[in-house]
């Protein structure tokens, strides 16, 4: 690592609005100072596929490929049949930035080289009986110590939505989405002992509840074949699923995943921020503890003693033993923000589009809440 590269970057998961308020991040971020000191990304999900681009600094190359992107080159809907055994939707996204990017292993060899560490987060859904011994269900993978073919898979895997996809195998591991985990990896920048400064980007979701169309779509479209038993009773269950979902209740299990997933993603992600500001906080309040423990030895021993007793309470402090680093303040800029009035549907229903004039507001929008906080950090 170069000396000069101190600064870790932190982008958490966010889908489509996510990726591009980051790339409204990484865009301003890459006309200021901290640019060129970045040494680390970590990211998860969206976070790791901006984050991969940018550790190569190719921005612009992740800008056109998102200005590109349309929901179906993602997430494509599958047939109603194929539904249980498949998951809800054929992952197409690996395909898409393998044809318009590069494929994910070639961006891990580059990556392997690159001045800047990517760190990507994956959950861990293998079946053994000691999963949750030592990981926690999380699975780390960075670009200096993961084999090529296995980070690719990393990249691919932290970003399958598993409310939407099966999940895949990375190396020995079968991996989905790493928001359930880590969907902000802030603690492990936190972590990393060479790091000195960290700056983050943490989506907030604006999310808004579906109001049934796919179900009455549906519905509508099986209507002419009511005639045949097995149908009719499916428009019986589709009916009953439009009711619940007027009543605010989850109308089908694809819908109380997804609302699950959001639950344990916010809190994840809350809890991560929460846990890192503490640890500054102790950082700093010990260090002032410190120094007042010194200067009352120093007023109260007696005039021979006081070197002596201010040496002894310098020593006992440095060998205390606390679960953080206790040596060290961590100053860090965390932007957060929604997409705001333009923020792109995320259900990526059959059909559906995003617009390139809403995906430039977005990354806009980006792009001036890191301006703003750097206005901050400088003044």
């Amino acid at each position: 690592m170069v000396k000069d590269r101190d600064v870790a970057l932190v982008l958490s998961g966010g889908g489509m609005n996510g990726i591009l308020l980051e790339l409204g991040f990484l865009k301003r971020l890459r006309e200021s100072p901290l640019w060129a000191r970045v040494g680390w990304i970590y990211g998860t999900s969206a976070g790791a596929l901006a984050g991969a681009l940018a550790a190569l600094d190719r921005v612009d190359d992740l800008e056109a490929f998102c200005m590109e992107l349309q929901p179906d080159e993602t997430f494509r809907p599958h047939r109603l049949w194929q539904l249980p055994f498949e998951g809800l939707h054929d992952y197409t996204l690996p395909e898409t930035i393998a044809a318009r990017v590069e494929p994910a292993e070639s961006l891990a060899e580059k990556l392997r080289e690159a001045p800047v560490e990517l760190v990507v987060c994956v959950t861990d859904v293998t079946n053994t009986e000691d999963g949750d011994a030592d990981h926690a269900f999380e699975r780390v993978y960075s670009s200096r110590t993961a084999p090529p073919d296995v980070m690719g898979q990393a990249l691919i895997a932290s970003a399958a939505i598993s409310a939407l996809v099966l999940p895949l195998r990375v190396g020995e591991v079968i991996g989905t989405d790493g928001g359930w985990v880590r969907n902000f990896p802030l603690g492990h920048a936190v972590e990393n002992p060479d790091v000195s400064e960290i700056a983050g980007f943490r989506y907030v979701s604006n999310h808004q509840r579906s109001q049934g169309d796919n179900l009455a779509r549906l519905r509508r479209r099986l209507e002419p074949f009511r005639a045949v038993p097995p149908v009719r009773a499916i428009i019986g269950e589709l009916q009953e699923a439009e009711a619940r979902q007027l009543r605010g209740e989850p109308p089908h299990l694809a819908d109380m995943i997804v609302r699950l997933m959001r639950i344990a993603v916010a809190r994840n992600t809350s809890m991560e921020e929460r846990s890192a500001h503490d640890r500054d906080a102790s950082v700093r309040e010990l260090a002032a503890l410190r120094r007042d423990a010194v200067e009352i030895a120093r007023r109260n021993a007696a005039p021979w003693r006081r070197g002596a007793a201010a040496a002894e309470i310098e020593a006992r402090f440095a060998a205390a033993r606390f679960p953080f680093r206790h040596d060290r303040a961590l100053p860090t800029m965390i932007v957060r923000g929604d997409a705001g009035a333009h923020a792109l549907d995320s259900s990526f229903r059959a059909g559906m589009s995003w617009p390139e004039e809403a995906k430039r507001a977005i990354v806009r929008r980006g792009f001036e809440l890191t301006d703003a906080a750097l206005r901050r950090r400088e003044s």
